[in-house]
């Protein structure tokens, strides 16, 4: 049975499978171009506990090899239509992704179930790899500014795996074996929560029968749920002292999940504090103070918890009177809330920042996918749209009492030796 999106000319779609996995489509008819995409319900959330960095490893290892083809073979098989394959691992699901011209979707669905499904786990590729993948650890905690990253998400998380680098560390890598890599693909590889995605010129009976033969007969029943994290009553700031002339700071603080019915505004909240060059801390730190280059908030929600991030990198001596002003915007939000003009020109922000992020095909996969996966139904465009539109500023201004008061802050700091 094919399930159609709210809006009666929307382009989206979903359809259960015969192997009992979802196939999530966009039918674009004008685009000459198709993406494909396999979503795993699983991330580093899901590492087992001393083996950081599992699903990561795992995530490189699909492009190392099948019984089918070597890892130079994946490669060439969608290179020589121009194709190209990629995937990237986060706390709570993995996706591996293709893209090419339209006609090569037979192919692109060959290649990524080949790599996703049948992955070989080469021991020779698995040592090069786990080298590899000590670089990329190197790599990010010689950034400040990528290391705060991991940094914060440890004082704000810790000791629950989401407080874990998805890359894992350099010693839990050295743990993970061929066994271990093996498991995981078993466990979270063939689960039937497993959402198949796909945009480009073609209908979704069309999609489901270029897809279909390339798909495992079967699934598997998700392993139970990871279990929901636990709050603790403070976070323990974080000190990394190093060889830098910049001060990296980052503050954090819980919200609810992505669920809640608080997201929308605490999405606004977000783009106010410092998603825009209109935005608040922006305009304060950067504009009228010159204290900092870069300034900005983030928000990462998951199925029972989530965070708004502040980052910023400024001279030591500006450190003071930096956190001085983020917490005067912040308590003023609390108190008065936006004005209306405010929140309008937020809400307009996030209306044409969704409009320009759906430009591609890609872009039409990832929202079908991501959709599906974790609201159960594929939400339109327009309907994302609209249920921002209602959000007041009395909204915004409980979710910012809700959030900023100390007992719910973490913070972490990259200073100078």
């Amino acid at each position: 049975m094919i399930h159609y999106s709210s809006h009666m000319q929307s382009p989206y779609h979903w359809q259960r499978l015969p192997n009992g996995m979802r196939l999530a489509t966009a039918s674009l008819p004008h685009t000459e171009c198709a993406t494909l995409s396999i979503y795993i319900p699983a991330g580093s959330r899901h590492d087992p506990f001393g083996l950081a960095g599992l699903a990561h490893f795992m995530e490189h290892m699909a492009f190392k090899g099948t019984a089918r083809r070597s890892a130079a073979q994946l490669s060439l098989d969608l290179e020589k239509t121009g194709a190209q394959a990629n995937a990237c691992t986060a706390e709570d699901h993995t996706v591996y992704d293709a893209r090419g011209d339209a006609s090569s979707l037979p192919l692109l669905a060959d290649v990524l179930s080949d790599m996703v499904w049948h992955s070989s786990l080469p021991p020779r590729e698995i040592a090069l790899e786990r080298d590899v993948i000590h670089e990329e650890i190197t790599m990010y905690e010689e950034n400040p500014s990528d290391h705060i990253g991991d940094l914060i998400s440890r004082s704000l998380w810790a000791p629950d795996p989401l407080g874990e680098p998805i890359t894992g560390t350099h010693e839990s890598l050295d743990a993970i074996t061929r066994n271990h890599l093996f498991e995981f693909c078993q466990n979270h590889h063939f689960r039937s929560d497993i959402v198949i995605a796909a945009a480009g010129p073609y209908s979704p009976a069309e999609f489901a029968s270029l897809i279909a033969p390339f798909l495992p007969e079967e699934s598997i029943a998700p392993p139970p749920s990871i279990r929901p994290f636990q709050q603790r009553q403070t976070s323990i700031p974080l000190v990394l002292h190093r060889e830098t002339e910049q001060l990296q700071l980052a503050l954090a603080y819980h919200t609810a999940g992505r669920r809640h019915r608080s997201r929308h505004a605490l999405r606004l909240l977000s783009i106010l504090l410092g998603e825009a060059t209109s935005s608040r801390l922006f305009q304060k730190l950067r504009e009228d103070k010159g204290l900092c280059y870069h300034v900005s908030s983030d928000l990462a929600l998951f199925e029972d918890t989530g965070s708004l991030e502040i980052s910023l990198g400024l001279d030591p001596e500006s450190r003071d009177e930096a956190l001085r002003l983020i917490e005067a915007e912040i308590q003023d939000l609390s108190k008065n809330g936006p004005s209306v003009d405010e929140l309008e020109r937020a809400k307009q922000i996030a209306i044409t920042a969704n409009k320009f992020a759906l430009e591609s095909t890609f872009a039409q996969m990832s929202w079908v996918a991501e959709s599906l996966l974790f609201e159960g139904e594929i939400i339109t465009p327009a309907d994302y749209r609209d249920r921002l539109m209602p959000v007041t500023v009395q909204d915004v201004r409980r979710v910012a009492q809700s959030l900023f008061h100390p007992h719910n802050q973490a913070m972490a700091e990259i200073r100078a030796l």
